[in-house]
C-alpha cells in the first residue's frame, strides 16, 4: 500500500525536520511512498537520489505558507491522493501541511497523522493564547487528524497539553512517540579524521564539538564558559562548533572577554560528506541545549549521530535529550542551565579513558539496534498501515 507525505521541509532543504524527511523518502520500500512538497530553488538533483516518488508543486517552498502557495498545494495534494489512492498520508509538520492533508480527508477521505517536534509546540502554545483564530485552526486541523506522532516522551507531554488548552479532552486525540536516529553506515567509528583536520585547521589537541545552529537553546555559550573553566587543567583541550547562525557574533566575542577565542573553531558551510570524520575528531560531543526563547532541544539528531561514531556524548537533561542519551550507557546527562554540571561531566570523560570508551561503544550498540532511520522507518509504515486499514471499516475505498 502507498502512502504519501506532504513536507514543507524537504532537501536540499537543511534541517532535522528536512533530514528526516529526506530518510523516510529513502528507506520507505520503492513505489509505497509519494513525497508532496515544494519546488527547489536551484535544478534539484536531489530528487534522483531518492527510491520513491518526489513531487514538486510548481510553488517554491518558501512559499507554500502563503494562502496561493496552500491553494495549489492542496489542489495537488488532491489530484495526487485520486490518483495513488494512498491508504494513508503523513504531515512533515502541523502547519503547513496540515492544510492540504486536511483537504485530502474532506475530499477523498484518506486519514492523515502529523508529526511533532516540541519547538513548534511552544510557539504554538504562545500563539494560541494571543489569538482566537489560530487557536480554531490548530483545533480543526488536530482533530481531523487520525494520530499525532511526537520524536521524543517530553514533546508529547507537551502535546497532550496543549490539546488541553484547546478543549480536547484526555484521550480524545491518539499520540504516540517515535524516538528518532540516524545512519550508521555513513556515521561510524574509525574514520580517518586527518583530512578534514588538515582542511578545517584544527590543531592538534582534544577536541570538544557540538553541531548545531547558533541559537541561543543550544548552549554553544556554556560550552565555550567550560573551555575556559578547564584551560588550565588541559592545555590541549579545543572546541569546534559546526553550524551557522545568528549568534555567531555574539559567541565570538564571548571566546574573545574569556580568551579562549584561539582554541574556538567556527565551522560554517559544512556538507554533510564531511561530518562523519569530525565526529571522529572529538574526544567528546556535547549538545547541552537548555530552554530559551520559546525553544528547547525535542530530540538531538546529532546526539545519535556522534553516539554512531563511537563518540561519548554529553546532554543536557531537559526536552527531549533523555530519548536521544541513554544515562550512563550512550552519555551522560547534565542541568545544561548551569556551567557546573556540564564541567564536571566533561573533567570525568577526560580523566576517566574507560568511561569514555564504554559510553561510546555504549552509544554505537544503541544506535545498531534502536536509534537509527530503518527502525524509524518501519515504525512510522506500521502507524500508518495500521490507521490505514480502518478507513471505512477496515476496507479500501471501491473494494469489497
Amino acid at each position: 500500500m502507498t502512502q504519501l507525505l506532504f513536507t514543507y521541509d524537504f532537501p536540499p532543504i537543511g534541517g532535522g525536520i528536512a533530514r528526516m524527511m529526506g530518510e523516510l523518502a529513502r528507506r520507505y520500500p520503492p513505489g509505497s511512498l509519494v513525497v508532496s512538497t515544494g519546488a527547489c530553488a536551484v535544478d534539484c538533483e536531489v530528487d534522483a537520489s531518492f527510491r520513491n516518488q518526489i513531487d514538486r508543486i510548481t510553488v517554491p517552498s518558501r512559499r507554500l505558507r502563503t494562502l496561493q502557495g496552500l491553494l495549489a498545494w492542496s489542489r495537488r495534494a488532491g489530484a495526487l491522493a485520486r490518483s495513488v489512492d494512498p491508504e494513508f498520508v503523513w504531515c512533515g509538520n502541523l502547519k503547513p501541511a496540515g492544510y492540504p492533508a486536511r483537504w485530502v480527508r474532506q475530499r477523498v477521505g484518506t486519514p492523515y497523522g502529523i508529526f511533532l517536534y516540541g519547538t513548534d509546540l511552544l510557539l504554538l502554545q504562545d500563539r494560541l493564547r494571543r489569538s482566537a483564530l489560530k487557536r480554531s485552526a490548530a483545533r480543526t486541523l488536530i482533530g481531523s487528524a487520525a494520530v499525532l506522532v511526537a520524536i521524543s516522551r517530553w514533546t508529547r507531554e507537551l502535546c497532550l497539553a496543549v490539546l488541553y488548552e484547546i478543549g480536547f479532552r484526555q484521550g480524545e486525540i491518539d499520540v504516540r512517540v517515535v524516538p528518532l536516529g540516524t545512519d550508521p553506515d555513513h556515521f561510524r567509528p574509525g574514520i580517518d579524521p586527518s583530512e578534514v583536520r588538515a582542511r578545517y585547521g584544527l590543531d592538534e589537541g582534544r577536541w570538544l564539538l557540538t553541531v548545531a545552529r547558533l541559537v541561543a537553546h543550544k548552549g554553544i555559550d556554556t560550552v565555550i564558559h567550560v573551555l575556559a573553566a578547564l584551560r588550565d587543567d588541559y592545555p590541549s583541550l579545543r572546541y569546534a562548533i559546526v553550524g551557522s547562525g545568528t549568534m555567531q557574533d555574539e559567541l565570538e566575542r564571548l571566546a574573545r572577554r574569556l580568551g579562549v577565542s584561539h582554541r574556538v573553531r567556527f565551522l560554517t558551510d559544512v556538507p554533510d560528506a564531511d561530518l562523519p570524520a569530525l565526529y571522529n575528531n572529538a574526544a567528546i560531543y556535547l549538545g547541552v541545549s537548555r530552554p530559551a526563547e520559546l525553544m528547547m532541544e525535542g530530540f538531538g539528531i546529532s546526539l545519535s549521530e556522534a553516539s554512531s561514531c563511537g563518540i561519548p556524548v554529553v546532554g543536557g537533561s531537559s526536552g527531549g535529550i533523555p530519548d536521544a542519551v541513554r544515562e550512563n550507557e550512550t552519555g551522560l546527562l547534565v542541568d545544561a542551565r548551569r556551567v557546573e554540571p556540564v564541567v564536571d561531566a566533561v573533567r570525568a570523560l577526560l580523566d576517566n579513558p574507560a568511561l569514555a570508551r564504554r559510553l561510546g561503544a555504549g552509544g554505537r550498540q544503541a544506535v545498531e539496534s534502536f536509534y537509527n532511520w530503518n527502525r524509524v522507518t518501519a515504525d512510522v509504515r506500521q502507524i500508518g498501515g495500521e490507521l490505514g486499514e480502518r478507513r471505512d471499516g477496515g476496507q479500501r475505498r471501491g473494494k469489497p
